[in-house]
């Protein structure tokens, strides 16, 4: 009888996880989102300006590290510059940018890891690692931000942050009424777009199996 209680209490625990699990995917489901919440709040530590989430220029950021496929080095790096004229010939037109608002892209910090991390320790771990990096997060000048991340089949994950210095919401304006073009993989900061990278499904069902591991030995002492 004991057992029995037990195990029912800890079946009602288990079922408050899993309800926490699909709560927390239902909110945090664009990581991009979640990097660049992370980069307002230590500028702010820093008491400095809050960066505006640009969707132009999150989605030009996925159409960079899109580009870099195969270029993740063992040390976190990513050996890929694409030219400068990619971005108003190439990105900008695939993200449905309009070429009149192209702004001044002031910096760049590009990452990856062999599997998909969480954004806090990306951006601790991948991405903002040395004073390049941490005197572009801290650069008084900059106002916009845009991330982009993508995984790749058996591949690794890339993400990449993208700076301006322009005028909130007139630089880098998406057509159609800020929609844009939607992205058919990966995920980037401001979009009105559900996520299509695949850790998040990835993360889901890894939370899934842990918890039925825990339950169906519970169920048995029903």
């Amino acid at each position: 009888m004991v057992m029995k209680k037990l195990c029912f209490c800890e079946l009602i625990l288990l079922c408050h996880l899993l309800l926490a699990t699909v709560v927390c995917s239902k909110h945090h489901g664009n990581p991009a989102n979640d990097l660049v919440e992370i980069i307002n709040q230590n500028r702010t530590a820093q008491k400095l300006p809050i960066l505006n989430d640009s969707p132009g220029l999150g989605c030009m950021a996925l159409q960079y590290v899109e580009l870099c496929k195969g270029n993740c080095s063992g040390n976190s790096a990513v050996n890929c510059k694409p030219p400068d004229d990619d971005f108003t010939e190439v990105f900008a037109p695939n993200c449905g940018v309009e070429l009149p608002t192209f702004g001044t892209i002031t910096g760049h910090i590009v990452g990856c890891q062999s599997k998909y991390t969480e954004p806090s320790p990306a951006f601790s771990r991948v991405l903002v690692k040395d004073k390049k990096s941490l005197s572009l997060l801290k650069n008084k000048s900059n106002t916009e931000v845009g991330v982009g991340l993508v995984g790749f089949h058996k591949g690794p994950f890339f993400w990449c942050i993208l700076f301006s210095n322009g005028r909130t919401n007139s630089t880098f304006v998406l057509e159609d009424r800020g929609q844009g073009i939607k992205q058919k993989k990966g995920c980037y900061s401001g979009s009105s777009f559900p996520c299509n990278a695949g850790q998040r499904s990835a993360v889901f069902l890894n939370h899934i199996l842990t918890l039925s591991c825990l339950l169906i030995p519970l169920l048995n002492h029903i």
